[in-house]
């Protein structure tokens, strides 16, 4: 038996979320296919095909697939699954859109967020907002799962895949009509290798203009917190946290945020964490490799004149 793996893309771009998911996917100790399903999406397959250890990539190229319906990914998936003892999303909005029909058209039990592979039936994932981390065993025929991918270093590009093209075509009632992306010449936040972030302290949409700066000169993404999305400061693709996105960059820096834990699941990971806060009893201190005692609106301006 293999295992597959469906790759993230916009049709033209391999997402790096795919290869930390082909990590995954290899320390479960099996051979690793990689689905991609798209519209146009050569470009996608070309860099695919060279990630590490991806023993065959399948291509589904139609337009059906072109916008991530998961209705026709679902079924395209089950239509495959028989070939495969485990079935891999990275756990972003497509995967966490796809995989749950797929499990349920299978009539298997889905295992999301996985952060560790303990043996080929046994993983690990958080659970209480990240607070705890639970070991599960699944005894179901197809393994389907999502992939924290924060948790695993993506592979190296020195392969080369041989490429087969799957002939089913899947086209489901759902119908397309418009999406609608927010375009930033900033690294993407779920991909940076420097992320800052502010809270509710920021106080206003026209603040976060500090931390664009400094984000700016890092070579980072903006990123938020719940409150300060629902604030209306920043919109709610910037969020960072249980229900928003999960990061692991090299370089976390949370300015005025208090470090619920509802954030804190969606940052914890990062190798160094920095924290600007004036209140010393802040929870964010706690997980923070650096602290800083300090109101954001002095200690920002000065950190920008020495960078």
């Amino acid at each position: 038996m293999a295992i597959l793996v469906i790759a993230e893309h916009d049709n033209a771009t391999l997402k790096l979320d795919t290869a930390k998911v082909v990590a995954c996917a290899q320390a479960i100790g099996a051979d690793v296919d990689l689905l991609v399903a798209g519209d146009d999406c050569s470009a996608v397959v070309d860099a695919a095909k060279q990630l590490t250890g991806v023993r065959k990539v399948l291509v589904a190229d139609n337009a059906v697939y072109g916008n991530g319906i998961a209705e026709n990914l679902g079924d395209l998936l089950v239509s495959i699954a028989a070939d495969y003892q485990h079935m891999l999303a990275t756990a972003s909005s497509l995967g966490k859109d796809v995989m749950p029909r797929v499990a349920a058209l299978l009539d298997v039990a889905q295992i999301s967020e996985v952060v560790e592979v303990v043996s080929e039936d046994t993983f690990v994932r958080p659970i209480y907002a990240g607070s705890a981390l639970a070991t599960v065993q699944s005894l179901d025929a197809v393994k389907v799962m999502t992939v924290r991918s924060s948790a695993f270093d993506a592979v190296a590009n020195d392969g080369n895949a041989e490429v087969v093209s799957l002939d089913g075509v899947f086209n489901s009632a759902v119908e397309f009509v418009s999406q609608t992306l927010t375009k930033s010449e900033r690294p993407d936040l779920g991909a940076a290798s420097v992320v800052v972030s502010g809270g509710r302290a920021m106080g206003s949409a026209d603040n976060f203009a500090i931390l664009e700066q400094l984000a700016d000169k890092l070579g980072g993404a903006l990123g938020a917190s719940r409150a300060a999305v629902d604030a209306g400061y920043v919109p709610n693709d910037l969020q960072v946290g249980q229900t928003g996105k999960i990061v692991a960059p090299d370089l976390y820096i949370a300015v005025g945020i208090s470090g619920a834990i509802q954030h804190l699941a969606g940052m914890k990971d990062s190798k160094v964490i920095v924290a600007i806060n004036k209140d010393p009893e802040a929870p964010i201190f706690q997980v923070a490799d650096y602290g800083l005692e300090a109101d954001l609106f002095d200690a920002v301006p000065k950190l920008l004149e020495l960078i």
